[in-house]
């Protein structure tokens, strides 16, 4: 039994050694982006410890149950060398997935990667080539490490000579089962071991680090299992009554923008472009047309993004719903389609012709089924190009084909009619083919804003643009140098309506969310927008109380004229806030989300 019980230790200790070791390789793998001590790193292995603990103990149960077995029945080495195998894959996988995907996602792996496998050319396209097979290599190296660290530890059991040995032997492995439960459940208090308990710092890089990457996600199964998420966290009484002074569904005494009700409407996704490459972050060397037009044009100076993904972004934009910390709500079909969108309002009220564009595959995150869906009639996408063009950029056709696509649409779509477009050449791997930065990223929205000053010159000179009203919004902002949820600079995004269908230039400072676009244009067009009961026309007179709410997985944040918070859900704590009312927007945000998913639930 001594030879048995030494192996298992042996075994626990070498899976507790290779997830310390899978931190220190992800902490200095992100070395680049995140700036953090010795004394860091030391302190993460000590604070990710009890997390490792428990997950070893869930790697372990199999050997214990073959080693269990192994008293009374001759168990041959293969089987304990299947299992091996088995936790290599998985754990290299683990540690290879979570490095890597960090860097872009700047949370720590979950299921949410899964689905990405439905489209791997979609999720392929951010990285070269090289980029792959250098983490091919890797997760051989890896995978052929650990499976050989464990058959080394495996002994050849010698058989106990007695059935008194056998039942002793048994009689110990009974007791130890309840031991590991209770510790792989985190002890014997009401709370069970989970990813909060190893958050410890201010600073979010280092929280993550702590976190175990394959407890984290095995636990997003346990979200991500009915692909909806129920927040409760009042009374239904109380919750209504603080959403029902949040949200007005009326346009009251607002002011006309427009020189027509029914102009042609283009609207314009820009992929990624938060305000910290447009002139609200002080640069104005980055996105020149972009800032030129805003004083052209109408500009909402106080615009936050809902969300961080281009799926949640474009489905708050068209539906004016919130987005949600952990689901999509486009990936939910039968979510999505009963949801109201400006395009079928269009089309129904008033006779629009609608239009979708896009470059990319438009497949993706169930994109088609929701555009369909929501009215879009037409759509164009990278299989209606040629396969020089299909190839002009990682994530589809580049962003100067389909601006000319957008002007060829313009002219040919009966009136009125309604396009909408999201572009893609501003995302990684920043793949343009202009040089003006040396910075790839910067060059990349330089480039989409050259594309957006060329399309709109091409617009002002034709016969279409007296009567035609181009919005243009970022679907998301992104994580760029030190910007983190922290800041809220990271969700500032700038929204502008240009065209010849806008009466004379105006800066509209409320602030506001993008789910605030169709309450406000279908205000502007005289159309009901009882149906978006999450969006506001913030030119109405019953718009009162100006805030932006916006959600990143497992979290949000909040801002209103005076205060900021930034809470984490993992750990039940604000992780980051100014002014004084933090403790209003914390309620309001709770509030939000419980309605939202209470009316998610109902659809």
């Amino acid at each position: 039994m001594r030879q048995r019980a030494l192996y298992l230790l042996k075994f626990y200790v070498a899976t507790l050694l290779f997830f310390v070791a899978a931190k220190i390789g992800f902490m200095l793998y992100q070395h680049g982006g995140h700036n953090f001590t010795f004394t860091d790193m030391l302190q993460v292995i000590g604070h990710g410890l009890s997390l490792d603990l428990s997950t070893s103990l869930y790697i372990i149960a199999v050997p214990f149950l073959l080693v269990a077995a192994s008293l009374w029945l001759r168990i041959p080495k293969w089987c304990f060398r299947i299992y091996y195998a088995f936790a290599a894959v998985l754990l290299s996988l683990a540690f290879v997935a979570d490095t890597s995907l960090y860097e872009f996602w700047q949370f720590k792996l979950d299921a949410s990667c899964l689905s990405y496998l439905e489209t791997p050319t979609e999720a392929m396209a951010s990285v070269s080539t090289g980029y792959i097979l250098l983490r091919l290599l890797c997760l051989m190296i890896l995978v052929g490490g650990i499976y050989w660290v464990y058959d080394k530890l495996t002994p050849p059991f010698q058989r106990l000579a007695s059935k008194i040995q056998k039942f002793s032997a048994s009689l110990a492995t009974l007791l130890l089962i309840p031991l590991i439960i209770i510790g792989i459940r985190g002890g014997l208090d009401e709370s069970t071991t989970n990813i909060g308990q190893v958050y410890y710092s201010q600073n979010q890089f280092l929280n993550h680090s702590a976190v175990n990457p394959v407890f984290s996600f095995f636990a997003s199964f346990e979200k991500t299992a009915t692909n909806n998420v129920t927040y409760h966290f009042m009374e239904d009484k109380a919750c209504e009554l603080i959403v029902s002074e949040l949200y007005n569904t009326k346009s009251v005494g607002i002011d006309t923008l427009l020189t027509t009700q029914q102009p042609n409407i283009i609207v314009i996704l820009l992929e990624s472009c938060g305000g910290q490459f447009t002139e609200i972050s002080g640069r104005t060397d980055i996105t020149p047309n972009l800032n030129r037009l805003a004083h052209e044009g109408i500009y909402f100076t106080n615009c936050y993004a809902n969300s961080w993904r281009t799926d949640r972004g474009t489905l708050c934009t068209w539906s004016g719903y919130p987005s949600f910390p952990t689901m999509s709500v486009m990936k939910m079909p039968s979510k999505s389609r009963s949801l109201p969108n400006i395009a079928r309002t269009l089309q129904q009220e008033r006779g629009y012709s609608t239009h979708y564009l896009y470059g990319g595959d438009i497949n993706f995150t169930n994109m088609r089924s929701y555009l369909v869906s929501g009215g879009f009639s037409d759509l164009t996408w990278k299989d209606d190009y040629t396969k020089e063009e299909q190839a002009s950029a990682k994530w589809g056709v580049r962003d100067d084909i389909t601006f000319q696509t957008l002007t060829e649409l313009a002219q040919t779509i009966r009136q009125p009619f309604l396009i909408g477009y999201s572009t893609l050449s501003s995302h990684v791997p920043w793949d343009v083919p202009i040089h003006h930065f040396d910075d790839e990223v910067l060059n990349a929205f330089y480039y989409l804003d050259q594309c957006v000053g060329n399309f709109i010159q091409q617009l002002r000179q034709s016969d279409l643009w007296d009567n035609t009203l181009v919005i243009m919004l970022p679907d998301h902002g992104i994580v760029y140098a030190d910007l983190d949820e922290s800041n809220p600079l990271l969700n500032h995004i700038p929204m502008l309506w240009v065209g010849g269908a806008v009466k004379q230039p105006r800066r509209i400072e409320q602030i506001c969310n993008q789910t605030d676009l169709p309450a406000t244009l279908l205000g502007q067009l005289g159309i009901s927008h009882e149906e978006y009961t999450f969006s506001r026309d913030v030119l109405s007179v019953t718009y009162k109380n100006p805030f932006a709410i916006h959600t990143y997985d497992d979290g949000y944040t909040m801002i209103d004229s005076a205060s900021f918070v930034n809470y984490d859900f993992i750990s039940n704590r604000v992780v980051s806030n100014y002014g004084k009312d933090r403790d209003k927007l914390i309620l309001r945000a709770k509030a939000i989300l419980q309605a939202a998913s209470k009316d998610l639930n109902k659809r």
